[in-house]
């Protein structure tokens, strides 16, 4: 007989997410997803002045802040078919990379690394073998025995004084837990060092940004960073120099710790490489452009469906109508007033709660389709598309990943180990390796073009009078957002935000199809229901974000809905 669990909430995450399962014979048989919140956020801008919007769209999340501004600035841009200065795209391409590895280095490491990571096992190692294990896996120099512990005597006193912290809660000793303590070790004192080195990125994205996090310096039509290389008060030489040795420590942690543990760690749970494919249809957008129109990217865009990746189809610049004409969202199992399947520019938001009803409706989070089918997005989406496409910088990473994952597990690993739990994880310390390379490269293309004069930031926009439509689309850490504006006589006549975590917390559609959640839960494996460690892991590796997926707004302080934390 099938056993009923209910997680709820995830913890972990940003926002409040609920997932039902069912398990019979110690395997996941059926799946719910359900966000448990109302975003507003699109009624709130109706009728305001769409050189506004980026600021509010920022508050949709208190993680994800400087995505929802690029891809506001960007979506009444290209209403406006209005070009911004390169300065000002290079600098917001530096902007997204850094606040992208800020958010993929605390994901993996004090988001999701518990999963997998026994702490109190690391109580057990011998320093001394964690530090040649760790010599052997790569050359960064705070790998040492000493460092090891100093780490392993702050964890003692933390248990010694039954106050565990951040530690609290975790299965430990849980069954699925298999790493040795060496591992464990190896993985705590990098969970510590990641503290400063999400620092260090999110000091780029300040020095551009004006602050983190709510930045300040995206506007339609360009940045508000004024640009003076001998001035103190502006972006000046001394700045940029600081920004290059951030950079540059930045890419050494990336690059030699976080890509390096997260290989080990899938090579030593290379069991789980079959478990939490889901949905094999893939979606990303291009990103970094190299041009003022949008029409040359560093990171590439596109879709798969079905895991073939030999009928990879592009996506190939800000208007490109392949993308702007086949993104759709369903409502039939959400908690909105009807059973439409709409296009964005088409949409409404009219809340109509019920219950959560396992055939009904059942979550606050709509359905987003591409073409009519479930996407999933992400990192791992964008680096098998920039395989599938050839993009160089991907094909080095992956190679390289995949050859230590072969050599540290010592089984023979394809491309298609990257369609499961740890590969999602994989396929973000990846992109993490091409955003620490391109990151510094924008950076440099900036000074260049500084050093030859080219000092400008911002071309002001004109609206014209009658209705105009317009996307922006960016590739943000947790895969393909997009805003999608109408604008009617210089006012938001319209606003839709369709959001990863949308497109992956996806319930059902009104053909039955589970949303990528949901998919990657069936067939896992659960060996104990009443610490359901194995669920968590799967949805965790997603990255989720509810409060970008959903936004709770009650003017009069009513109860929208009850959450039971456990």
């Amino acid at each position: 007989m099938a056993r009923k669990i209910t997680v709820d909430p995830i913890t972990r995450i940003e926002g409040h997410l609920r997932i039902d399962v069912e398990v019979e014979g110690g395997r996941v048989t059926n799946a719910w997803a359900s966000a448990q919140m109302w975003r507003g956020i699109e009624v709130i801008l109706k009728g305001r002045d769409p050189r506004d919007a980026w600021a509010f769209v920022q508050r949709i999340c208190g993680v994800c802040t400087t995505v929802h501004a690029l891809a506001s600035v960007r979506a009444v841009e290209n209403a406006l078919q209005h070009e911004i200065p390169i300065n000002a795209q290079y600098v917001r391409n530096i902007v997204l990379a850094a606040h992208a590895l800020q958010d993929h280095i605390v994901h993996f490491y004090h988001l999701s690394a518990l999963d997998w990571v026994d702490v109190v096992s690391a109580l057990k190692a011998d320093p001394k073998k964690t530090e040649a294990l760790a010599q052997s896996l790569s050359p960064w120099p705070g790998n040492s025995a000493t460092r090891f512990k100093q780490v392993q005597e702050k964890l003692k006193a933390f248990v010694a004084s039954g106050q565990l912290g951040p530690f609290e809660n975790g299965y430990w000793g849980h069954p699925a837990m298999k790493l040795p303590p060496e591992v464990n070790l190896l993985a705590v004192a990098h969970y510590l060092e990641a503290l400063d080195y999400q620092f260090k990125a999110n000091q780029i994205v300040s020095l551009f940004g004006g602050k983190s996090p709510h930045i300040q310096t995206f506007v339609v039509g360009g940045v508000a960073l004024a640009i003076n290389p001998e001035n103190e008060a502006t972006l000046n030489m001394e700045r940029l120099l600081w920004a290059k040795k951030l950079w540059q420590e930045l890419r050494a942690f990336v690059q030699q710790v976080y890509l390096i543990d997260v290989i080990a760690i899938s090579a030593l749970y290379a069991d789980w490489l079959k478990y939490g494919a889901g949905v094999t249809n893939y979606l990303a957008v291009p990103d970094m452009p190299l041009d003022t129109k949008g029409e040359r990217f560093d990171l590439p865009g596109g879709t798969i469906f079905r895991s073939d990746l030999s009928a990879v189809t592009p996506i190939r610049s800000f208007n490109d109508p392949y993308f702007r004409e086949n993104v759709t969202e369903c409502i039939v199992h959400s908690w909105y007033k009807g059973d439409w399947t709409k296009h964005p520019w088409e949409e409404d938001t009219v809340p109509e709660y019920t219950d959560f009803q396992p055939d009904g409706k059942y979550s606050w989070a709509k359905a987003p389709r591409f073409k009519g089918e479930p996407m999933q997005v992400g990192p791992l989406a964008q680096v098998l598309i920039g395989y599938a496409l050839g993009h160089e910088l991907t094909k080095k990473w992956v190679d390289f990943s995949l050859k230590r994952l072969e050599e540290i597990a010592g089984i023979k690993v394809t491309l298609s180990a990257l369609e499961s739990t740890p590969g999602r994880h994989l396929a973000r310390a990846i992109r993490s390796a091409m955003l620490a390379d391109l990151g510094p490269k924008h950076l440099d293309l900036l000074i260049q073009n500084i050093g030859q004069g080219d000092l400008s930031i911002f071309n002001e926009p004109k609206f014209p009078s009658g209705e105009i439509k317009g996307v922006g689309f960016h590739e943000a850490p947790r895969g393909a957002l997009s805003h999608w504006v109408v604008i009617e006589n210089g006012r938001i006549k319209n606003y839709q935000c369709v959001v990863p975590s949308t497109w992956n917390v996806s319930p059902r559609d009104k053909e039955g199809k589970m949303g990528p959640y949901e998919a990657s839960l069936i067939d896992n494996p659960v060996a104990d229901p009443e610490r359901p460690l194995e669920v968590l892991r799967t949805v965790h590796s997603f990255d989720p974000c509810l409060a970008c997926a959903v936004h709770v707004l009650n003017p009069e302080g009513e109860e929208v809905v009850k959450v039971k934390a456990l």
